[in-house]
């Protein structure tokens, strides 16, 4: 197993979220207002004119197009690799993004319950819940469907197309659900507050994975090919995968202060891992 890192800001600034778009590896600054990309080890930054405007979670849209949530100013962001724009979000702060099976971008209202569309033609339109101070957090698309972890509500959901929501309780009480990603035969999810990993078939049957170190505080889960996932764990600076039965198989130590979030796995199975001192870590594991 082998680590590169690239520093893509300065400490502080918060790499956060990270997708992939072709060879290219986009993250975004936090705490510095602006996106990033990486490609053949070069680093170009994207400042978005907007210092406090957050933002977070970043997905390739149907079309290759970035979105990314702005949770400090309430708006979706969009970059096509030349000019950007942004997207008023009526309820308020938006989080998680994704591409969606309609060939739409769907996106997560932390503090309105709702899940928000954003149409081809840039139009908004939003979806209650139906759960009062749920807290959605990450979204994925799995079986032309979205799938949510609903953070303070202890729970999955998930959205057909046309809005209509179903909601799956965990079994461990106060688990705090956060990343969610969707794989070939179900959606992973982690549960920051149990330390656990967890996923939830097609028919809503859930399976919780306590990991070794409980209090690790697992952040965000990216799917893998032959049916595991790779998580990364915020509070002990590492990075672990986790085969498809929910055994742990490989740990990757990314050093103190690292506070690993989003992370994005590569067709040839390596990881690109945000790390918030700055710096976008590239993971080829072992074989």
């Amino acid at each position: 197993m082998s680590v590169t890192e690239f520093q893509v800001g300065d400490p502080g600034e918060g790499p956060y979220g990270v997708t992939l778009r072709g060879a290219e590896v986009w993250t975004t600054l936090v705490h510095a207002g602006a996106v990033a990309r990486l490609a053949d080890g070069t680093v170009d930054r994207v400042d978005l004119g907007a210092p406090g405007s957050r933002p977070s979670v970043i997905a390739a849209g149907p079309d290759g197009t970035l979105w990314f949530t702005r949770s400090g100013d309430n708006t979706i962001g969009r970059y096509d690799g030349e000019t950007g724009s942004a997207i008023e979000v009526p309820s308020g702060s938006p989080y998680g993004v994704c591409a969606g099976p309609d060939g739409a971008v769907w996106f997560t209202v932390m503090d309105a319950d709702v899940i928000g569309r954003i149409g081809a033609d840039g139009t908004v339109s939003e979806f209650p819940i139906g759960t009062s101070g749920g807290f959605p957090a990450m979204i994925t698309s799995y079986r032309g469907e979205l799938w949510f972890t609903l953070n303070a509500a202890n729970a999955i959901g998930r959205m057909t197309v046309d809005g209509v929501v179903t909601t799956y309780p965990l079994p461990t009480e106060g688990a705090g659900p956060v990343g969610i990603g969707a794989g070939p035969d179900g959606v992973w999810f982690v549960e920051i507050l149990a330390g656990q990993v967890g996923r939830i078939d097609s028919d809503g049957v859930i399976t919780e994975m306590p990991l070794p170190d409980r209090g690790a505080k697992p952040h965000a889960v990216a799917a893998t090919a032959d049916g595991g996932c790779w998580v990364t764990l915020w509070g002990a600076g590492s990075l672990v995968r986790l085969d498809a039965s929910g055994a742990v198989r490989e740990t990757v130590a990314l050093g103190d202060g690292s506070e690993p979030h989003g992370l994005a796995v590569a067709p040839d199975g390596s990881v690109w891992v945000a790390l918030e001192r700055g710096v976008v870590a590239h993971v080829h594991p072992d074989e």
